[in-house]
């Protein structure tokens, strides 16, 4: 057996087990991998108290294809202190983590990440807060090689700590933050977990957003597809798995065929919004999950609006309120929608 102690930014500190070559590839764009061929233990330290066990293991499992962490935590191969345990379960100091033979996918090395600085919104010693384009991952992983978290870490070398507070989908764009201290980070994370931060977004819909549904609270059922890709889907009734979401919608303008929402959520649910608006009727324009396919493969050819093509989806992060970590004093950031949605709102017909 392997025993670790995982401690600031998952880093371990004792030498790794030898592996042996494996020919199978599992959910990894990498031509090669390999396995621990034996059965780990991992301390829990008191720098990772509170993480989600997926995200625990993903940073103390380096290479570790996302798709198999989850096939092995599903198939309860995975506990924590001899108990099963899902990967929502939040692990805390001196728990022991069982972790079984798992393969590991060879990944560029590190100096391949390209030093990427992005919009500052908002900078201190203790926080960052940045404008996030659409189209770029929060962080490497499920077959992306390297996110923003990683082309920040390579842009500033100085910075010993740089971690995410929270994250955004791919091709959300707008406020992200991130802690340069870790008593910063868990500071933000708990308010996020009490619902104590403010958070907006903008988003663009099909259709005519009737003026009375101003609140959306419908529970919502998160899943796994085969791969490890995360989906949700809006509860059944007497569904014990599905978790109360509540989202806060107004109209900001509206559009022919389309209407520009400002939601707000009271719940910090994956992909809330975009399951939120679609089950309401309104998909958000661009969303490859969850949307009306059909309108935007017409947007991205120029077919839907003459003389406009406008690919991606139409959800910002317009702003974020929280209490400052160190002074207490509440911080509000804000971010411009991207040039390509504006462009598409100075098309759309009254």
């Amino acid at each position: 057996m392997d025993r670790r102690i995982i401690g600031a930014k998952g880093r371990t500190r004792a030498p790794a087990p030898a592996e042996a070559a494996v020919a199978a590839r599992v959910g990894d764009p990498s031509p090669v991998t390999s396995c621990i061929p034996r059965v780990q233990h991992l301390q829990v330290d008191d720098s990772s108290a509170g993480q989600r066990l997926d995200n625990f293991l993903v940073r103390a499992l380096k290479g570790v294809p996302k798709a198999h962490l989850y096939r092995v935590i599903r198939s309860g191969e995975v506990r924590i202190n001899k108990g099963r345990a899902s990967a929502d379960t939040r692990v805390q100091p001196g728990d022991d983590v069982r972790v079984p033979p798992v393969r590991v996918a060879q990944r560029p090395a590190e100096s391949a990440v390209p030093a990427r600085d992005f919009e500052v919104l908002f900078e201190d010693d203790w926080l960052l807060a940045i404008d996030k384009p659409p189209g770029v991952a929060v962080h490497g992983g499920s077959g992306v090689s390297f996110g923003v978290i990683e082309q920040l870490r390579q842009a500033r070398p100085q910075l010993r700590f740089l971690e995410l507070v929270h994250r955004l989908d791919r091709d959300t764009s707008g406020v992200l933050l991130l802690a340069k201290k870790r008593s910063a980070l868990t500071a933000l994370q708990d308010q996020f977990r009490a619902r104590d931060t403010g958070k907006s977004y903008q988003a663009l819909v099909r259709g005519d957003w009737p003026a009375s549904l101003k609140v959306i609270d419908v529970p919502l059922h998160k899943y796994l597809l085969p791969d490890g890709e995360r989906r949700v889907r809006p509860g059944a009734a007497g569904d014990a798995q599905a978790k109360r979401s509540i989202s806060l919608v107004r109209v900001r303008q509206r559009y022919a065929g389309f209407s520009l929402l400002d939601v707000g959520i009271k719940t910090g649910r994956t992909h809330q919004i975009r399951v939120h608006l679609a089950h309401a009727g309104h998909p958000i324009v661009g969303d490859d999950k969850y949307g009306d396919f059909d309108l935007n493969k017409a947007l991205a050819r120029g077919t839907a609006l003459p003389g406009v093509r406008y690919g991606g989806m139409f959800l910002h992060a317009r702003r974020l309120a929280f209490d400052h970590p160190a002074s207490g004093e509440r911080v509000e950031v804000e971010a411009p929608l991207p040039a390509a949605c504006a462009a598409l709102l100075r098309h759309l017909p009254a």
